[in-house]
């Protein structure tokens, strides 16, 4: 009786895994394995509408908020998009089960659930609902998670505003298409408010959510003016780290129709603060204590968060140094007083506002005042001191309404004055540049490790879809051939303070993760046995040696390994006996990277037991194990019944690695 072992398919000598990723999928299987046949109950059917992904607390987190018709028990399912085969699922992905609420504002539900400990460079497919009832799939990617990135500002599409919806729709989705085409490894789209024209008009906040681009980044949502005196906003919304106490949240309005909030999070070099700047008075204690109360927030989120991040942005609506219409409103101006103080004493880097429908940028303002007399209108490379603060007003990016610049007037350059600039007395005082072309744009911020890069861009041109201009509410002054879609209106770099000294940086990759692996210690992958030898006229037997594997392990994680093993039936065409008869005592041949040979295993002819028929240990090192490399042996005895028919038997050693 000639017998054989084979170690693995013919050629598949190689076996390699980048450190973290073997444990994750091994491990998965195996947990998951017991549940594959288990069958999945169908929810009652129920219809999925308005999905958006929001922002989370870091960049391992989403958040995805959707609306629903039943009040059923829902999900978010996710998988890496490359284990997504034929459209389905794999047994692996992940789930994140879901809360929400009945809708206030129109029927049905709303829920919302954060996806959490997603990997960086990895693309992801989504979807939400219940068995029987998904959603389509949606599909979002991540990115390193240290250093430079991109993220995207838009001002008030406000749709429904120029009393054409489907108009003000086109024109808001030909912006995020335009802004994400030139710019796709943006990161975040961040918004400045005023989403729809009236806060609970469903149609328009099926407008607004039209965009593909809003299941694909993630949105950091702002409340603006028009989004209050209803719950739509934060029912499509949820958002991380909020506060919806009272001088946050209050607007002024009913309690059934509270909406917002203050919340902070942090990606990557960036701490955002987002405030709603609607709520800024308290009636039942008069005065303007919500601004207080917003920079006491602000202040306790610096104090708390400040130090993980470079830079400090701080999002809200309404505009304290816009061009335009509300640029000389009393809250405004309140606004002023209250807050450019605080900014400066607390180091925000820039302030990003919407409200008033045009674009400016701002002189270095510290205290409420132009920091350095001398900074050029224009200038494309700015040095704040200390306490000097960057304020930025978005244009439309929907084109659904434009506001129109205005004439300083003789207020002065007090903290509240609207006058002239000395040195351009065509615009206000407080800021660079100004322009209104009604034409729609959006702005792109790049943050760097030494300097934020400010751009605003037109998407658009006089043409459609540019609603307010088709409806003749604006007329247009841009010129395709001069000005077409993609060109800069405004570029400014803001450069960090670094005192009298030199600033040095030095950025850090992230460290090789090094490779675990194994191979077969040679080109045969057979290991013969020979001719079995009859003993004591009982059984036959036949020993023989392993190729020996070698196991290689240079991962700076010095995390555990091992390697394993199992055989499965012998046969011979029709012909076959256990695996279990086939034993082995493993050892090190080679001592490395922490290998400990594994336990010897007895034929199951000696002890009525499974042998190799079950997985095995060859070898293994624990946690803090030497990097290096090992050789790994074992000694085969096969012991079958002397009953087991004449042939050339084979089987298949598989081996297995593990590493976590």
């Amino acid at each position: 009786m000639t017998l054989s072992t084979s170690t693995g398919a013919p050629g598949l000598v190689r076996r390699r895994v980048v450190a973290g990723v073997a444990a994750g999928v091994l491990g998965m299987a195996a947990a998951l394995g017991s549940g594959l046949t288990a069958t999945a109950s169908a929810a009652e059917s129920t219809t999925i509408t308005g999905v958006i992904l929001g922002v989370g607390a870091n960049e391992t987190q989403r958040v995805v908020t959707w609306y629903s018709s039943a009040d059923t028990a829902q999900k978010i399912q996710l998988a890496p998009t490359a284990e997504i085969v034929n459209g389905e699922f794999p047994a692996s992905a992940v789930s994140f089960d879901a809360v929400g609420a009945a809708n206030t504002s129109t029927t049905g539900f709303n829920r919302y659930a954060t996806i959490s400990n997603l990997r960086e460079n990895t693309a992801y497919s989504y979807r939400v609902g219940a068995e029987g009832s998904w959603s389509a799939a949606y599909a979002f990617k991540t990115q390193d998670f240290e250093g430079d990135y991109d993220f995207l500002f838009f001002g008030d599409p406000q749709i429904g505003s120029s009393g054409d919806r489907l108009k003000d729709q086109a024109g808001w989705e030909e912006t995020l298409k335009v802004a994400t085409a030139a710019n796709p490894n943006a990161e975040l789209l961040v918004s400045g408010g005023d989403h729809v024209e009236s806060a609970n008009d469903e149609g328009q906040w099926t407008s607004f959510l039209a965009p593909d681009q809003l299941r694909q980044y993630p949105l950091v949502a702002t409340i603006g003016n028009h989004d209050v005196g209803g719950k739509s906003y934060e029912q499509h919304h949820f958002t991380p780290n909020t506060d919806r106490t009272a001088p946050y949240y209050d607007n002024g309005n009913p309690a059934g129709t509270k909406s917002g909030g203050d919340y902070w999070f942090v990606y990557k070099d960036v701490l955002f603060i987002d405030i709603n700047s609607n709520s800024y008075k308290v009636p039942a204690e008069g005065g303007n204590v919500g601004d207080a109360a917003h920079v006491s927030y602000i202040t306790d989120v610096i104090n708390k968060h400040g130090s993980e991040a470079k830079w400090k942005v701080l999002v809200y609506h309404h505009s304290i140094y816009s061009p335009a219409s509300h640029a000389t409103d009393t809250d405004n101006k309140d606004r002023r007083e209250h807050f450019t103080t605080a900014f400066s004493n607390l180091g925000i880097d820039m302030v990003l506002q919407g409200h008033d429908h045009s674009y400016s940028r701002s002189y270095s303002i510290k205290n409420g005042q132009k920091e350095n007399p001398a900074e050029q209108p224009g200038a494309a490379d700015v040095f704040p001191g200390p306490g000097g603060v960057i304020y930025v007003t978005a244009n439309s990016a929907s084109g659904s309404k434009y506001y129109d610049i205005k004439k300083p007037d003789s207020t002065g350059t007090g903290i509240r004055g609207n006058g002239p600039d000395p040195l351009d007395p065509g615009k206000y005082w407080y800021n660079s540049v100004q322009n209104q072309e009604h034409v729609r744009s959006y702005v792109k911020v790049q943050v760097r490790g030494d300097k934020l890069v400010l751009q605003n861009l037109r998407s658009g041109t006089c043409a459609a879809p540019n609603a307010a201009v088709e409806n003749g509410n604006a007329p247009c002054n841009n010129t395709a051939e001069g000005q077409p879609v993609g060109s800069i209106v405004d570029k400014v770099t803001v450069h960090p303070f670094n005192g009298d000294g030199q600033a040095i940086q030095v950025n850090v990759p992230n460290p090789a993760p090094g490779e675990f692996g194994w191979t077969i210690d040679g080109y045969n992958g057979l290991v013969d046995l020979g001719t079995a030898q009859e003993r004591d006229g009982t059984y036959f037997e036949a020993n023989g040696k392993i190729n020996p594997i070698l196991v290689s392990d240079s991962r700076r994680s010095l995390a555990p390994w091992s390697i394993s093993a199992n055989v499965g039936d012998f046969q011979d065409a029709d012909k076959t006996f256990s695996g279990s008869y086939l034993g082995w005592t493993p050892y090190v041949l080679d001592a490395g990277a922490g290998a400990e040979a594994g336990a010897p295993v007895l034929s199951g002819f000696d002890d009525q037991g499974k042998g190799l028929s079950v997985s095995s240990g060859l070898g293994a090192a624990v946690q803090g194990h030497p990097r290096g490399g090992a050789k790994l042996g074992a000694d085969l005895d096969l012991k079958i019944p002397d009953s087991i028919a004449k042939g050339s038997y084979r089987a298949t050693l598989t081996i297995t690695a593990l590493s976590s």
